[in-house]
């Protein structure tokens, strides 16, 4: 027999339960009526998430290591993934993205790879020299003695005709004697003769006509220098006997001058015979001189690794002395190349690398090849296209960035043609 408390028991019991099956009917029917975020009234399709695998676990302390798996590192720290910035699943290229205000935190600045001119311009050092196709040798003509020494001296400059030294030649006194006694003859054939053979003494036209004129042997002779410059060496004193074809003196002329520069061997091929050059002469501040490429010597200096040109210039009223210091400007023909900023670049020393931005706001490290520099510009030969951004301020910070993503950069031999 039921008691009254049990009904009511039972009974409480039962509605509990229909108020729990009614609200579940009803957040039910809600679900069912709410409208799709994408279709505005169909019912959403519930997406399962993707797991992502870690490409490695690293210590947040020492990042440069990595581990194949989870668990404390040597520090005694919990590693943490590193999974990979987007992809083939994600839709996304590769690359890092950080926000923009990390961009402006590490002065993120971007630079367009633009089509320009580049020129082979070369700057080289170099040190005056005497131009050494323009050197005269002042010799004896004939066995003799010295009769006097001009005031010379080593380093001085001279003038074109300046005397040197006086020389006592006794075999062409004799020889001049005989020849204007021949003279006195009037034979034409005997005069002629004895005229040859004073030249084949050494005499020179001059003298003998000198010689000629005058009726007076001269066998005392002043040697001259045939050209104006510096006095190299002079090796005569007086009262000293020479022989036939002693050098007495050497001279340089200073009408123009050599200025051998050292380029390096890498930039040696931009250099062409001919071409001009401007001079900056430390002597002659905000004064620019012009000369021209005469030659590129053929032997290359092991130490330093560079070749060495040689550029002539004229040098009125001799003020260019030699060994003077000067920087030649050396400039080719310009050539249409596609440049980016020198700071772009990032060398490693094993390759060259420039970090590209992408449409999506990522940046990916890209192999370039490089070729000409011309100021703050660089010549790319492969690996960028016209249009392209690349990070010109910033760029080292985001190639670490994604080298902690395991990220690598773009090859040379998958990159787009230009």
């Amino acid at each position: 027999m039921t008691t009254p408390s049990a009904s009511r028991a039972r009974i409480i019991a039962g509605a509990a339960v229909i108020a729990v099956v009614a609200a579940g009917a009803g957040y039910g029917v809600a679900r069912l009526k709410k409208p799709g975020p994408a279709t505005g009234g169909s019912t959403a399709t519930a997406r399962p998430a993707v797991a992502r695998k870690p490409l490695y676990w690293y210590d947040p302390m020492v990042p440069d290591q990595h581990f194949p798996a989870p668990g404390k590192s040597p520090m005694g720290m919990d590693m943490v993934p590193r999974y990979a910035e987007g992809g083939a699943s994600g839709g996304e290229s590769p690359g890092v993205r950080i926000s923009p205000a990390a961009e402006q935190n590490l002065g993120v600045r971007l630079a367009t790879v633009r089509r320009g001119d580049v020129a082979s311009a070369v700057d080289a050092v170099g040190v005056l020299d005497f131009n050494q196709r323009n050197v005269a040798i002042v010799q004896a003509r004939s066995a003799g003695f010295v009769e006097r020494v001009y005031a010379r001296a080593p380093g001085d400059v001279v003038r074109a005709g300046a005397p040197i030294v006086d020389l006592l030649i006794p075999a062409w006194g004799g020889a001049q004697a005989e020849f204007l006694a021949v003279k006195r003859t009037g034979d034409a054939a005997l005069i002629a003769a004895a005229r040859q053979r004073l030249r084949l003494l050494g005499m020179q036209d001059g003298l003998i006509g000198r010689v000629e004129r005058s009726g007076r042997a001269r066998d005392v002779v002043t040697i001259s220098t045939p050209i104006g410059g510096a006095i190299q060496t002079l090796d005569v004193r007086a009262g000293m006997s020479v022989a036939a074809g002693q050098t007495l003196a050497q001279v340089s002329g200073l009408s123009s001058v050599w200025l051998d520069a050292a380029v390096p061997e890498a930039q040696a091929g931009q250099v062409r015979v001919g071409e001009p050059a401007t001079l900056d002469i430390t002597v002659f501040p905000g004064k620019s001189f012009t000369g021209r490429v005469i030659d590129i010597l053929p032997t290359a200096q092991a130490q330093s690794r560079t070749l060495t040109v040689r550029v002539e210039l004229p040098n009125p009223g001799g003020r260019l002395r030699p060994g003077m210091f000067a920087t030649a400007h050396l400039s080719g023909e310009s050539q249409p190349a596609l440049l980016v900023p020198s700071e772009a670049v990032i060398r490693t020393g094993t390759r060259n690398l420039v970090m590209l931005s992408g449409a999506d706001g990522r940046y990916r490290p890209v192999e370039v090849e490089l070729g000409r520099q011309a100021g703050d510009q660089t010549q790319i030969l492969a690996g960028l296209s016209e249009g392209q951004k690349v990070v010109a301020s910033g760029q080292f910070l985001l190639d670490s960035e994604a080298s902690l993503a395991g990220i690598q950069a773009r090859p040379l031999d998958t990159a787009p043609s230009q």
